[in-house]
């Protein structure tokens, strides 16, 4: 290997390191795959006031990324809490449980897609 080989070599772990950043490329697969995430979750969620599909949130936090129901929502309609009534949603199981459905639905195309953002970056 000639130092220029070693000089290339350098610069492609320099890429790399800078990708696994939060704000690198790691970072943007992070955000991509929670927002499909939480996309999909607020489609195929059921509807009946609304209120469980608005109240869906994602947070990216470093190289994670979570999606949940946000236990300060409330439902204008009855007052209850949809962070309460959507884990007994969830668990009516089959087309009630939405974040499963999430990952056996789009999980694969959603790290692939994130698994694309990453590879882009380096």
């Amino acid at each position: 290997m000639t130092i220029t080989g070693i000089q290339e070599a350098q610069q492609a772990n320099l890429r790399a390191i800078a990708a696994l950043r939060p704000e690198g490329a790691f970072g943007r697969a992070v955000v991509y795959a929670g927002t499909a995430a939480h996309r999909y979750a607020v489609a195929i969620t059921h509807v009946d006031t609304g209120a469980l599909r608005a109240s869906h949130r994602v947070a990216v936090e470093g190289l994670r990324a979570r999606v949940f129901i946000d236990p300060a929502s409330v439902n204008p309609r009855t007052g209850e809490r949809p962070a309460v009534y959507g884990v007994e949603e969830h668990a009516r199981g089959g087309s009630h449980a939405f974040y499963e459905r999430v990952v056996e639905e789009r999980g694969r195309e959603i790290a692939e897609g994130a698994m694309r953002e990453l590879v882009r970056g380096l």
